[in-house]
């Protein structure tokens, strides 16, 4: 069977800091032009060396029609740069990619709308966008108005709409319009759970109809469920393109680290079990970067789902002590979580209330074995955490 889509040598190498200079007068212009060669002498070598680097470098592969295929990878890996060229937003540096087929994508919160025009005039525009003709649009156009959820302002501009109501919107086109490839990015996160529920289930209905799928995304759960095939990036290469159980166990094996070293405002993080508790240590150097310094985490298990979650605001703590603090330690001790044995991962957040905040997705992980004093029986365990209950007989 001939590949829908197919891959060959694809590199995309990108400039580090390549600001665009301010308007100048006719005299500055002739003086630069007189010292560009000179300039240019300068900063061949450095330039070349330093201020560049390959988001993607010799990705070789090929999808058959119908597979659904998920791109996992830690951030920077090259999983939104693949999309958007295969989506021919930009255009590779070296290599090439063949596609058979119309491409519908969804990268980002509204993309291919116009924030001027109303939801209505914006699936035509889409559609349109997609190649496809006016008849073909008005067939489709109340299943994407129901599957949206925004009949109600549908003659409204898109500039007005929240957030959600723009991936629903953009989501049900995208779905719904006749391309025979769909490339899905991480956007569906912004969406509510039922939505994103919707989405997934759409998707498998959208393969089973021999149309391609190509989803990102960092949930393990969301990609076991929908793919067949994975592909696992790492550093702009291809690590694994196998089944996706095999893809999935590879990418959590390699990423297991119970300690990291930051950049932004927190210096290194580090997670540890004692006897019933997990104990999270931060230090941090802000350097002026944020003021109050808060740090929210997830633990998650081994397919991406959450178990649980904190942060100081859930907590009502008195944030007082932290003011003008610039270098210090944050320790949380949870206690006794009677988490069931296995492999669990800790995303980080770490803000301030000025909305200056980093955050890193499965930046650490840990291995729980015997929390609970029960003896496990893994055929009889669900979930990730024994209750603690008590039985009454009569």
């Amino acid at each position: 069977m001939k590949p829908i889509i197919k891959v060959e040598n694809l590199s995309k190498q990108y400039t580090i800091g390549g600001a665009k200079e301010p308007y100048s007068t006719f005299r500055e212009s002739l003086v630069k032009a007189a010292r560009v060669p000179l300039n240019a002498f300068k900063r061949r070598n450095k330039e070349n060396v330093d201020n560049r680097f390959w988001a993607l470098k010799d990705i070789n592969f090929a999808v058959e029609p119908g597979e659904v295929v998920g791109i996992i990878g830690r951030n920077g890996a090259g999983k939104s740069t693949l999309l958007k060229i295969l989506s021919r937003i930009t255009e590779p540096t070296k290599g090439k990619v063949e596609l058979y087929g119309r491409v519908g994508s969804l990268l980002e919160v509204g993309t291919g709308f116009h924030p001027e025009l109303t939801g209505r005039e914006n699936i035509y525009l889409n559609g349109a966008i997609l190649g496809m003709k006016r008849e073909e649009i008005s067939k489709k156009f109340d299943e994407i108005v129901d599957f949206a959820e925004i009949e109600n302002f549908l003659d409204t501009p898109v500039k007005r709409y929240s957030s959600g109501m723009y991936v629903r919107l953009a989501f049900a086109v995208a779905a719904h319009l006749e391309s025979e490839i769909i490339i899905v990015d991480e956007v569906l996160a912004v969406g509510d759970t039922e939505f994103q529920k919707k989405c997934l289930g759409k998707m498998k209905n959208v393969s089973q109809s021999g149309r391609t799928v190509l989803f990102v995304s960092h949930s393990m759960t969301a990609v076991q469920t929908l793919c067949n095939l994975c592909i696992l990036l790492e550093k702009g290469q291809i690590k694994s393109f196998n089944k996706t159980n095999i893809v999935i166990r590879d990418y959590l094996n390699t990423s297991k680290s119970n300690y990291r070293t930051f950049d932004k405002g927190l210096k290194w993080a580090r997670i540890t079990q004692e006897e019933n508790n997990i104990i999270i240590e931060c230090e941090y150097d802000l350097k002026n970067l944020i003021d109050i310094p808060h740090l929210g985490f997830v633990v998650s298990n081994s397919l991406g789902s959450p178990v649980f979650a904190s942060n100081p605001s859930i907590e009502n703590l008195d944030f007082s002590i932290y003011e003008k603090t610039l270098k210090g330690k944050i320790t949380v001790i949870i206690k006794q979580p009677k988490l069931l044995d296995g492999d669990y991962w800790l995303s980080i957040w770490f803000g301030d209330s000025k909305e200056n905040f980093f955050e890193e997705k499965d930046a650490l992980c840990f291995q729980v074995s015997a929390m609970t004093k029960q003896k496990q029986n893994s055929q009889l365990m669900v979930g990730n955490v024994l209750p603690l209950c008590e039985w009454i007989f009569q």
